[in-house]
């Protein structure tokens, strides 16, 4: 199996600035063409930092892929580094990368300035990938010599994301051209409601059973929930799809209604799902989680097909003035409670007019919890309607202390505990 590194190069990634998502989808593209990513590495802009990784990264890997420092300024040193790691003599000027210099510069009313124009100037000892949507070329090295015990593919992109992301199908397509590559298969299930320690124990017999041509990667997640990922490597594709298909349906009768989902589905994908199937709408009460569940569902497109609204009624007095939350149940039974849960859904799905009624109430903390009501207490109330009559049902989950991983959870949980009402009705 041919193997690739990346390298992302800035100083701002390695004092926390920015986040690196680059990485993550170079990572992704490779492995649809059957390259394995074994290593991820991240270095400063200075030039033994990156000459010294490239090294590295060349020395064990058939393709590298680098990111980040070919912009304007005289701190981004990348093509410098790859000028003297590929042994170039001088620099071209690429005549197709410098045009789009100029017309996305005019475009944008911006005057064309040396630094501007330098960005077209590549190592002579490579290829140009153009970059179609930005100033700073792809760059496609076959590393030669003594220095190497093969002949690496080297590429180097721009750091922002989506010229990143625009120029790997160039990439993939290079690659795919100058290695032999063999098949890797990947396909995954998406759980939710089984803590990953749990499913762990759940799918053991199960995954001891795997073989050693199945490979399984757990990906948790407050949201989206614990991702099960198969790849299979080498041999034939059809093969291999079948094997993995014959394993999932398998772990789909173990796992029953934890399972829902494969790939990228999400909780608010497989929910508009429902709902559109149904021509049912949603609404939402908002407590502890401060519109966050309104935020994952509008996310969706087409989400205002089936969600119509919610409400964030952090306080008391919008619980009652707007949801109709009656002064009593908050007097006998407090704001965090099946009662008052219940009551939010019935009425933001009353006011709102809608078909389901979710509401979330609850103590996200870090303050503000009690011995009865702990910190990362939650309740979830589901509100329907049914035959005429509107039905409520509610539930109560327990989390830990941290509010922002709270605030997640409540979310993630109150989206699970909806999708299981809605296929409970099916």
């Amino acid at each position: 199996m041919l193997k690739a590194g990346i390298l992302t190069i800035g100083d701002e990634i390695l004092i926390g600035q920015i986040t690196d998502t680059n990485s993550a989808a170079i990572s992704r593209a490779l492995g649809t063409i059957g390259l394995r990513t074994t290593v991820m590495l991240s270095c400063g802009d200075g030039m033994d930092e990156i000459c010294g990784s490239l090294t590295q990264l060349l020395s064990h890997n058939d393709v590298v892929v680098v990111t980040g420092g070919l912009g304007p300024t005289k701190d981004d040193i990348t093509k410098k580094a790859l000028a003297r790691l590929s042994g170039s003599t001088k620099m071209l000027d690429n005549a197709e990368q410098a045009a789009i210099v100029r017309r996305i510069l005019t475009a944008r009313g911006i005057e064309l300035s040396d630094l501007n124009l330098q960005q077209s100037m590549v190592p002579d000892t490579c290829r140009v990938l153009p970059n179609q949507i930005g100033t700073a070329p792809g760059m496609v090295f076959r590393m030669k010599g003594e220095s190497w015990p093969h002949e690496p593919l080297l590429y180097s992109l721009p750091g922002v994301p989506f010229e990143c992301e625009g120029l790997l199908e160039a990439v993939l397509n290079d690659i795919k051209s100058n290695l032999k590559l063999e098949d890797i298969y990947h396909r995954t299930l998406v759980t939710y409601g089984i803590p990953e320690s749990i499913l762990a124990k759940k799918i053991e017999a199960w995954e001891d059973a795997l073989g050693p041509r199945l490979h399984l990667a757990y990906l948790p997640n407050p949201i989206v929930g614990v991702k099960l990922r198969l790849s299979c490597y080498g041999g034939d594709r059809q093969e291999n799809v079948l094997l993995v298909e014959k394993q999932f349906g398998k772990l789909r009768e173990i796992l029953g209604d934890a399972v829902y989902g494969e790939g990228e589905d999400t909780l608010p994908v497989v929910i508009g799902r429902i709902l559109r199937s149904r021509k049912a709408t949603l609404a939402v009460a908002e407590s502890c989680t401060g519109g966050k569940i309104a935020s994952l569902m509008t996310e969706v497109p087409g989400a205002s097909e089936y969600f119509y609204g919610s409400v964030t009624s952090y306080d008391n007095s919008v619980k009652t003035n707007v949801l109709g939350v009656s002064e009593a149940i908050l007097a006998e039974h407090g704001a965090v409670s099946s009662e008052c849960a219940e009551a939010m859904a019935r009425g933001v799905m009353e006011r709102l007019g809608t078909t389901y009624g979710l509401s979330t109430t609850g103590i996200a903390g870090p303050g503000g919890g009690s011995a009865q009501k702990p910190v990362g207490t939650v309740w979830i109330g589901v509100a329907r309607r049914e035959n005429g009559q509107v039905k409520t049902e509610s539930r109560m989950l327990r989390f830990g202390s941290d509010r922002l991983r709270n605030i997640e959870r409540f979310a993630g949980n109150a989206l699970n505990i909806l999708r299981l009402a809605l296929i409970d009705e099916e």
